[in-house]
């Protein structure tokens, strides 16, 4: 496993660019260092709409800004002197999206389950991710990808940028 292989999971927040700024920091001087940046689409529930077209409209809407922000971070990787050809980026539709059929989806029950099969397919040997300060009450109600990830990864490094605060 390369250790200069580096997943950024990326979901557009502050706490991510935060991520995708230390990760330019941290690597800006290596050598041959590759950087996937990884956003996994989450789109609304359906049912939460009064009609299918307001439901599209708000997918497409999410979609334009998903990929503006990536667009955005792949920016700011750029900025810190990180050659254009060691950026990929990967974005993993949702199986519901109503825009696109694809062979890989993500159904959104589980973030980090989906960053940790990306992690093995792209035999990435670090993984980084930012981390918003929540409670114990909100991580046991809606869970944290962060902590889910350190109980699950054994075979690369994690790195977990705390936010600076929202």
């Amino acid at each position: 496993m390369n250790i200069y292989n580096i997943l950024v999971a990326f979901d557009s927040s502050k706490p991510s660019f935060e991520a995708v700024e230390y990760t330019a920091r941290m690597i800006r001087s290596i050598p041959d260092v590759l950087v996937t940046l990884l956003i996994i689409e989450r789109l609304p529930d359906k049912d939460l709409f009064e009609s299918e077209y307001r439901w599209r409209a708000e997918c497409a809407e999410l979609v334009v800004e998903y990929k503006q922000k990536l667009a955005k971070a792949r920016g700011l990787l750029a900025s810190n002197n990180i050659s254009n050809s060691a950026i990929n980026d990967e974005y993993i539709i949702s199986c519901s999206s109503p825009f696109e059929d694809a062979k890989v989806c993500t159904t959104g029950e589980s973030i980090a389950d989906d960053i940790l099969a990306i992690q093995k397919e792209g035999n990435h040997g670090t993984v980084v991710i930012g981390r918003r300060d929540i409670s114990k009450e909100e991580e046991f109600l809606f869970g944290s990808v962060s902590s889910d990830l350190l109980r699950q990864f054994t075979d690369c490094a994690l790195w977990v940028v705390n936010s600076k605060s929202e």
